[in-house]
């Protein structure tokens, strides 16, 4: 089902998980357990899935390891066996011809459109920066992605987001620089190009809830943050998806905020947050383990692992917020995914 209206899902608002990597004790690809991490978000009833993305590891992109075109093509071939339309999501990086190459072979393997990462540009000049998203927006439809500077981002300023958001194969824009100015920034820029096509995916793992629920207002018209994609929702991914109905056109009530500081506590533990992130793929890899989807925590790079204190982090919350797991629903469906 990969010829749709895409664009109108991503518009209605969906949640978009960013697929994990999993990999074996020898690190690499475990086929078996990555075809059964789409099965369970697809069972959880993702919009879409985000796969080639810093959740999936950009190391996958080396060519010693040479995993990027498979990861690509198995959860393409899982996304064709569902039962209903998904909105997939490919990684692109790199400088212009790196960018544009992934973009092609995105588009080859019928991916509807590209989370287009500016990582590696740290240096370009603004109008360099729009030349690239542009020269990718002619291969295929594009997310924009704010990436905050502590992870590999740059601050990018509201003018460069209003000449971006007037790129015409824009489709959606990830905001993620867990900061309200720049959240801001992206937002009113959208809306100043009067782009009402563009929709709005949170990526701010610190404030997912109150996204949701911000009505954003500049110059008389309103905008409001539709949908996530985002790396928190690999995990606990059924409620994951009952929250975003949940919050859908809701009010800021306070049992739906205190929700949302639950969820930032929870994200703060997987992420590792108290370490500069550092543990954040291994984090999300721990709590996959112990519902029995991956084997172990391993990453491509060996030195990538939990840090001091967050397994106890993880425990914690784990226990203060049962209403956000779904243990169970993993429990009742894991061997059928595993087959």
């Amino acid at each position: 089902m990969s010829n749709f209206d895409f664009h109108s899902l991503l518009q209605q608002g969906i949640a978009i998980p960013a697929h994990p990597l999993a990999l074996n004790a020898r690190r690499t690809l475990d086929e078996r357990r990555q075809r059964a991490l789409a099965r369970y978000y697809i069972a959880a009833g993702v919009g879409g899935l985000a796969v080639g993305v810093h959740t999936t590891q950009f190391a996958i992109r080396d060519p010693q390891v040479g995993l990027f075109r498979p990861v690509l093509e198995l959860a393409k071939e899982e996304m064709d066996r569902a039962r209903r339309p998904l909105v997939r999501v490919g990684g692109i990086c790199g400088m212009t011809k790196q960018a544009t190459a992934e973009a092609g072979l995105l588009k080859e393997l019928g991916y509807h459109a590209g989370l287009l990462s500016l990582g590696a540009m740290k240096d370009a000049t603004e109008n360099e920066l729009i030349a690239h998203c542009q020269a990718v927006a002619e291969i295929m439809p594009v997310i924009g992605f704010y990436l905050q500077p502590s992870v590999g981002g740059r601050v990018l300023r509201q003018a460069f987001w209003r000449r971006f958001a007037e790129i015409e194969n824009v489709v959606a824009i990830k905001i993620a620089p867990f900061n309200r100015y720049q959240t801001i920034d992206v937002v009113r820029a959208v809306i100043e190009a009067g782009r009402d096509d563009i929709a709005l995916y949170t990526g701010n793992d610190d404030s997912i809830v109150a996204d949701f629920l911000t009505p954003f207002r500049f110059d008389g018209r309103e905008r409001r943050i539709v949908g996530g994609l985002l790396g928190h929702w690999s995990v606990w991914t059924k409620r994951a998806v009952e929250l975003l109905d949940q919050c859908r056109k809701a009010d800021a009530t306070p049992e739906l905020l205190r929700l949302g500081i639950e969820v930032t506590d929870s994200n703060a533990a997987f992420f590792d947050a108290a370490n500069g992130f550092r543990g954040c793929i291994a984090g999300l890899h721990e709590i996959l383990r112990r519902q029995g989807l991956l084997e172990g925590l391993w990453c491509l790079d060996e030195h990538e692992t939990l840090s001091p204190g967050q397994m106890e982090e993880i425990d914690r919350v784990h226990g203060a917020y049962p209403h956000l797991h779904d243990d169970d629903f993993v429990a009742t469906h894991r061997d059928e995914w595993l087959r």
